[in-house]
């Protein structure tokens, strides 16, 4: 992680303490799973068939009140996205199975408006909102029977045909899309919730020796958090 991310990451975490405190409500802290995919179309146009990635997530978020009931609740995670692609290549005695996974991890902001009304002896929790997220690093690793080769994945919007030639897999830096949830915080503060999120901008960059390139690949997930409200 760069410098730069680091400075950015702490800057947001010291901001949304502070927003928390200011506003008297306790921030909370989250983690959990991530079952992830990139969905969308390949070079010729055709649909995507990935499977899903198990990942995970962690962080912070705060609620700030805007009316009863209702809350802004921004947030600060670390997420592991990406998709496994399975494929059979029968081409000579060396063919057969092949599986590709990519691991793309991202610092992501999620910014939610929240509707927590009081159940029981605690709150349900329904919210929905964007994510803003940057990618920070990756790692795609491509397995045959027992031997696997790993490429490292750098960030970039574009990409022409000497830099493509380094070896290295390459996606977009920037992610952005929608956020759902919907879970229960109990009476003492621990919470769970089920989250979803549908990407909606292009993470593939765009290739300058490539005229006719229909790729367009979109993280696609769902996941579980476990979590506290002090």
């Amino acid at each position: 992680m760069t410098m730069k991310i680091k400075f950015l990451t702490l800057s947001a975490i010291l901001i949304l303490s502070s927003v928390a405190m200011q506003a008297q409500i306790g921030f909370g802290i989250l983690g959990g799973v991530n079952f992830q995919n990139i969905n969308g179309k390949n070079s010729s146009g055709d649909k995507l068939e990935n499977g899903l990635l198990t990942g995970f997530h962690a962080g912070i978020n705060v609620n700030i009140p805007v009316a009863t009931n209702f809350y802004f609740q921004p947030g600060l995670l670390f997420s592991v996205k990406g998709a496994k692609n399975e494929f059979f290549i029968p081409l000579n005695k060396a063919s057969g199975d092949y599986t590709t996974t990519t691991r793309l991890s991202y610092v992501e902001m999620p910014l939610n408006l929240l509707y927590r009304p009081q159940l029981g002896n605690g709150f349900l929790l329904l919210g929905f909102g964007p994510y803003l997220a940057y990618g920070i690093s990756g790692m795609e690793t491509t397995q045959f029977n027992s031997s696997s080769v790993e490429r490292k994945v750098k960030f970039e919007n574009s990409v022409g045909l000497l830099t493509a030639l380094d070896g290295n897999a390459y996606y977009r830096p920037f992610d952005a899309g929608a956020n759902i949830l919907f879970g229960y915080e109990f009476g003492m503060g621990a919470f769970l919730q089920l989250n979803a999120q549908l990407g909606l901008l292009k993470i593939n960059p765009e290739y300058s020796w490539i005229s006719d390139d229909q790729r367009s690949y979109m993280n696609t997930g769902y996941g579980l958090s476990l979590g506290y409200r002090f």
